[in-house]
């Protein structure tokens, strides 16, 4: 089996190394260029066959969110609608507009604080390439620095599938007609519910055509102290009816972890680039990740990928997802990208607000107890059965 540095030493015919960035086309040092607010940019524009290899990006805009505002989108073989269309943050691992160290083999986020965009994904194409740029903020670019190195090729082979990313988003909630709540763990009664579908799932994503999926990254905000992780991803292949294909047994699972993580772990095919960091459970932000480099999922004619939102689908979480994929053109046409406006954060949910929700308890509580002396481990009237 071939090494992953083989490449190095095998000469290729026919193939020219290239490179189009933001120097400074005078020989000066401006090398970057700015984009007002609202303004679509061509950054890079090939002919014929050829293969981009890499993509590194820099950015220095004023918004604080110009990482989920700022969109990039890619284009293979003078298509209309773009096989890429995703926040630009989101797309290279970083999530909610923030800055962070993220490691992984296909995509890094690299110092100063994540501050440097990579790519590793090889990206081909027979007949043309294009990449824009939308900044959707509301500031403009001051600096947009960029390389997209890429290679000419005489012909690209007939089996050439092309890369596809698709940003979703979701604010969850407990299925409808379920009087248990948020129940993970059985917080709140017992049994768990039962999920013998993907229902209401959380789905990452919807691709028809013949193509392999290659790779995820998860980004969670959980609103309350309880573990976000019991959700099942489910994989339908070609049609195929529930419980599919590959059906997993966690979230945590999935992404090659174990017992309900919390600490920073960064594999090139799998981690956690990103954890709450409080003492305050799971509530908060975490990024997950997994790439199929090994294993990817292949598919003849469609696939549908899901996961649960908590066991059942039992938590509201903010989930945002981008999902990678190879495949034949034409693609489905991917869902409108929200606007700006729908893209941008939830409120952070703190300690503050976890005190004041057990004051209206205690309020409450006391009534039933007739004492003010309550420790929180009591049952309300309700339950007192």
């Amino acid at each position: 089996m071939a090494g992953i540095l083989d490449n190095i030493y095998k000469l290729k015919t026919g193939v020219r190394s290239k490179r189009i960035s933001s120097y400074d086309r005078t020989g000066g040092n401006a090398d970057c260029i700015s984009i007002n607010p609202g303004e679509t940019t061509t950054i890079a524009r090939m002919d014929g066959a050829g293969i981009i290899r890499h993509i590194w990006s820099t950015v220095n805009c004023s918004d604080t969110m110009f990482r989920r505002n700022v969109v990039i989108k890619m284009y293979w073989n003078n298509e209309k609608a773009p096989s890429v269309e995703c926040p630009l943050g989101d797309f290279f691992g970083q999530g909610w507009g923030e800055f962070y160290n993220y490691i992984s083999l296909p995509l890094c986020a690299s110092p100063a604080e994540g501050k440097a965009l990579n790519s590793y994904f090889p990206m081909p194409y027979s007949d043309g390439a294009r990449i824009e740029i939308e900044n959707g903020s509301d500031c403009k670019i001051e600096s947009f620095y960029y390389y997209i190195d890429y290679e000419e090729h005489d012909t690209m082979p007939s089996d050439t599938a092309t890369f596809h990313a698709w940003w979703n988003r979701e604010l969850t909630a407990p299925e409808d007609g379920t009087d248990r709540g948020e129940n993970e763990w059985c917080t709140v009664s017992f049994p768990y519910a039962e999920n013998p579908s993907t229902k209401n799932n959380y789905v990452f994503a919807d691709i028809e055509g013949k193509g392999q999926f290659v790779g995820i990254n998860y980004y969670v905000d959980c609103p309350s102290t309880m573990w976000y992780g019991e959700g099942d991803d489910m994989w339908l292949i070609d049609g195929e009816e529930w419980p599919g294909s590959l059906h997993g047994t966690g979230t945590e699972d999935f992404f090659n972890s174990s017992w309900c993580p919390n600490e920073v772990y960064t594999h090139p095919y799998f981690g956690y680039a990103k954890v709450p960091n409080h003492t305050l459970g799971f509530l908060g932000r975490t990024h997950c990740y997994r790439y199929f480099i090994e294993d990817p999922v292949y598919f003849e004619k469609s696939l549908n990928a899901s996961i649960e939102h908590g066991h059942a689908n039992c938590l509201t979480l903010d989930l945002v997802t981008v999902a990678y994929w190879y495949q034949t053109e034409p693609h489905k046409i991917m869902p409108e990208l929200p606007s700006k406006e729908f893209r941008q954060n939830m409120p952070v949910i703190d300690g503050r607000l976890i005190h004041k929700w057990r004051n209206a308890w205690r309020r409450e509580a006391s009534k039933a107890h007739g004492t003010e002396k309550l420790w929180g481990d009591e049952k309300t009237a309700e339950n007192e059965s």
